[in-house]
């Protein structure tokens, strides 16, 4: 579904292997302006790694990246570091500086990467900081925070070099049920603000009511695309409603 009509990050025929299997086989896909792509599907199917490939985290075998509609030349350092600035990436595992407070884990990048000076590093942190909710946490070291408020300082993090698009690789799987529905709501406010996202989840609901298009993966291959109303109506069909009905049925036995 084109939203705003301006490719911002493509790749085409992206393929990886490792140890001699095949884990994506000539993958393309493009995040419109303002979209949120959702990616969806088992557990080796290739969610992570795709993500990790189009921001060259792991450097495909084959197929080409296209930045707003330029192609990356990903031999060149200086290519990738401007890849890497204009496309944001959110792990699993937060990835936080033990050591910073969170006022500094955001800052951090704003004066070694963009050369800020500290005190204007800090001022912009400190919003993005309250953008996500944790203006009163910003002196807070990440062993003083929970799980939902250190995924939501990497989010401010993110935000704060002005990122083009965002990748997010299952950003709730680390967390506990009850704090979930904080990031998620963080995530939910971004793409009604127009942030360009792709996201990998096994949150059903938030696929539903806020992706403009989901992408189930299966063995290293899109099997199926479409709008959330196409491809999750009860009479569908699809192997991404059975899919999602499993998981469905397993939350609420749990």
């Amino acid at each position: 579904m084109v939203k705003g009509g301006n490719t911002v990050l493509r790749v085409e025929g992206i393929c990886k292997s490792f140890s001699g299997k095949p884990i994506l086989r000539s993958v393309s896909v493009g995040l419109s302006k303002g979209e949120l792509k959702v990616l969806i599907g088992p557990s080796g199917g290739g969610k992570s790694t795709l993500l990790q490939c189009m921001n060259h985290l792991i450097p495909p075998d084959a197929g080409q990246i296209f930045l707003e509609e330029k192609p990356v030349d990903t031999r060149s350092k200086k290519a990738l570091y401007a890849l890497r600035q204009q496309v944001g990436m959110i792990f699993q595992d937060f990835n936080l500086f033990d050591h910073l407070n969170a006022l500094d884990n955001v800052s951090i990048a704003l004066r070694k990467v963009k050369g800020l000076p500290r005190s204007e590093a800090h001022e912009r942190a400190a919003a993005e900081l309250e953008r996500v909710g944790l203006a009163d946490k910003i002196r807070h070291y990440p062993a003083e925070l929970s799980g939902g408020q250190k995924q939501r300082v990497s989010i401010a993090r993110a935000l704060a070099m002005d990122p083009k698009a965002i990748l997010l690789d299952e950003p709730t799987s680390a967390l506990d049920p009850e704090i979930t529905g904080e990031v998620l709501a963080v995530i939910r406010a971004l793409a009604q603000a127009g942030m360009t996202m792709m996201m990998a989840t096994h949150q059903v609901g938030f696929a539903r009511t806020v992706a403009d298009e989901i992408l189930f993966m299966q063995d290293g291959v899109v099997i199926e695309q479409g709008t959330p109303a196409e491809l999750l109506a009860p009479d569908s069909g699809t192997r991404t409603l059975f899919f999602c009905s499993h998981l469905s049925g397993l939350e609420a036995a749990g």
